[in-house]
């Protein structure tokens, strides 16, 4: 789980380094269950792979996992395009706080409100699940993820969103980040999957 990229140097420009797509539908013959679809960055795609383990068969964790920062203006057409193609959809759990830094904190308040906007409209009638961006290490990066947490909150509670307060959890589990500062190892995306398990499980009725 230690192979996700995090941009450290390139952050002036729109575009990361490197920049990833992971799409993922689980067990697609099981359209009996409960689906969420996890929309989100790397940790997102760590912490879905350990959901789906601990769901138990209860419920499919489908992911959109990406680099692509808030403005990136394929990002929502991207999200459509994955929602085409899924069977079905029971709630949606949402987190873009890792990438884009180079948006200062009010341009990613209006690319957020717009990315949210746009989930909403393409998952009409779900539950959206506002989730709260991870604990950084470093401690001047981490600053920016508290005031992106803020935004975060205001845009949740403007829209009746439900919040999903993964920088609590992780922060608790700090001594489970690998050497990057940003990552976990599998026991931290264990607590994070459990967090959001116990969150959702109410939300889709399973």
């Amino acid at each position: 789980m230690n192979k996700d990229t995090y941009e450290f140097e390139n952050r002036e420009t729109d575009l990361e380094t490197y920049e990833w797509d992971d799409l993922w539908w689980e067990h697609t013959e099981r359209r009996d269950l409960p689906r969420v679809t996890y929309i989100g960055d790397s940790i997102s795609r760590g912490t879905r792979k350990v959901l789906n383990s601990l769901a138990g068969g209860k419920i499919c964790f489908d992911g959109f996992a990406t680099s692509k920062a808030l403005d990136n203006p394929y990002l929502c057409h991207a999200i459509s395009y994955f929602a085409a193609q899924q069977s079905r959809c029971d709630a949606v759990l949402f987190n873009n706080g890792l990438h884009g830094w180079h948006l200062d904190d009010q341009a990613y308040e209006v690319f957020y409100e717009k990315t949210i906007c746009s989930i909403r409209e393409i998952y009409t009638g779900k539950p959206i699940v506002a989730v709260l961006t991870t604990y950084l290490g470093n401690s001047e990066q981490n600053k920016r993820v508290m005031t992106r947490n803020e935004i975060t909150r205001r845009i949740a509670e403007k829209y009746g969103l439900p919040i999903l307060d993964f920088y609590a959890v992780s922060l608790s589990n700090a001594n489970w980040l690998i050497a990057d500062g940003v990552h976990f190892e599998k026991e931290g995306y264990y607590a994070l999957a459990q967090a959001a398990l116990d969150f959702v499980l109410p939300i889709v009725g399973a």
